[in-house]
């Protein structure tokens, strides 16, 4: 039996409306096929799609936390002081 939805899926949008080196908003985590038309979707396929973007934000989100432990325990280098002379 197929549940009833009360209440419309609304947009994901956050406004952000850039996309990142795969092509997903940066902000909702959608395709550009996925963003223009979704008006145009049925309730089922928006949930999937919101599905999609919760997925890949998780993915996104792992990466961007691994990649900054990685960061941090790198050892740091002492920089050189361009303006003070070692004389």
């Amino acid at each position: 039996m197929e549940q009833i939805e009360i209440f419309p899926i609304p947009s994901p949008c956050k406004g952000i409306c850039e996309v990142n080196n795969r092509g997903y908003c940066k902000g909702c985590f959608r395709s550009r096929e996925e963003r223009f038309c979704w008006n145009n979707m049925t309730e089922q396929q928006k949930r999937t799609v919101v599905e999609l973007c919760q997925r890949r934000k998780k993915r996104v989100l792992a990466k961007q936390s691994a990649d900054a432990q990685v960061y941090s325990e790198a050892p740091l280098e002492q920089q050189a002081d361009l303006f003070k002379s070692d004389t």
